[in-house]
């Protein structure tokens, strides 16, 4: 997995076959991801199909709920809507809570009883685990940790820095 590109399972939003392919190892509950999120939205929007979102998980353990909102983002990624909870975690993050999965589930449509059954058995856990194991050998050390085309960008999480960087390959 050393050579950083789309692989089967990956959540990819946007075209597989971008021009450019922006791998982002994160975790739903740091404050740089967060910060990193619309500018990546933004970059997205503004050269549509020529870019490919693909976020892996690599929850830390300074962050007691991150692994909890990755399992969540897994099973409602396992009922089609990965990218829909992603944006929400993000988008209420400095709300969220354990307590407030099966509310977004329930605002997403997703199927509760489904939704409740993975998190409760933690199904997903070991991809976690896999996709965070994959990152750190990788070099992603802490988050979020962005490869653009396979290369790993060492740059801030800000808005310029990360628009520079991705512009550099178009």
């Amino acid at each position: 997995m050393s050579d950083m590109q789309i692989v089967e399972g990956d959540h990819v939003r946007g075209n597989p076959g971008a021009d450019i392919t922006i791998i982002e190892y994160g975790d739903f509950q740091c404050p740089y991801c967060s910060r990193a999120y619309p500018t990546l939205a933004e970059l997205q929007r503004r050269h549509g199909e020529r870019i490919a979102l693909v976020f892996r998980h690599l929850p830390l353990g300074m962050h007691p709920f991150a692994e909890g909102a990755a399992e969540a983002a897994e099973a409602a990624g396992a009922q089609g809507k990965f990218w829909e909870m992603h944006d929400k975690l993000f988008d209420y993050q400095a709300q969220m809570s354990p307590g407030q999965l099966p509310l977004v589930a329930q605002e997403l449509g997703l199927d509760r009883t489904r939704f409740d059954e993975e998190l409760a058995t933690r199904k997903h856990r070991e991809r976690i685990r896999a996709q965070a194991e994959e990152g750190k050998a990788a070099g992603a050390s802490g988050t979020p940790s962005f490869f653009i085309n396979g290369e790993r960008y060492h740059g801030d999480s800000d808005r310029e820095s990360l628009t520079a960087a991705v512009e550099k390959y178009l």
